[in-house]
């Protein structure tokens, strides 16, 4: 798994994760990637400047970068991290809808062809699983349905 910072033509900068550099390749060259923000199809990777202090620079008292960003800044940046993980799952997972529980048990114990699956279950069956020893995550909400 690699992880791009990516930006839209309209300034929108978020986070794609790609199987390795060739599936990024192939969704750019194919025109299948956009932006969870806008849906703009015009997608780039963003310049990316990572921070590094090595021992000189902490003798020499180089200034430490802020460990937050201010709160709207983190909001936008979670809301755009949010819809780029919902859509990694959807485009890699089967939807099973309600037979969620039903169908990760299958898969656990066997019964069924391993595969990624995502759906919906109650709090009571979500802990049944865990407590099953079952693999579960929350998908986050899909950002239009909280308007």
């Amino acid at each position: 798994m690699i992880t791009y910072s990516l930006a839209c033509a309209k300034g929108h900068e978020f986070e794609g994760w790609f199987k390795d550099s060739a599936a990024y390749d192939l969704q750019e060259a194919g025109g299948t990637l956009s932006c969870p923000v806008c849906g703009d199809t015009y997608v780039k990777k963003a310049v990316m400047a990572p921070s590094v202090m090595n021992s000189v620079t902490k003798a020499k008292g180089a200034a430490t970068p802020p460990t937050s960003l201010p709160a709207s800044v983190d909001s936008q940046k979670l809301r755009q991290f949010m819809a780029g993980y919902r859509k990694f799952i959807q485009e890699n997972a089967d939807y099973v809808g309600p037979r969620f529980p039903e169908e990760a048990r299958k898969i656990h114990y066997g019964e069924t062809e391993e595969r990624h699956i995502y759906g919906e279950s109650s709090i009571a069956e979500a802990r049944d699983l865990i407590e099953e020893g079952i693999e579960i995550a929350p998908v986050p909400p899909d950002p239009g349905d909280l308007n």
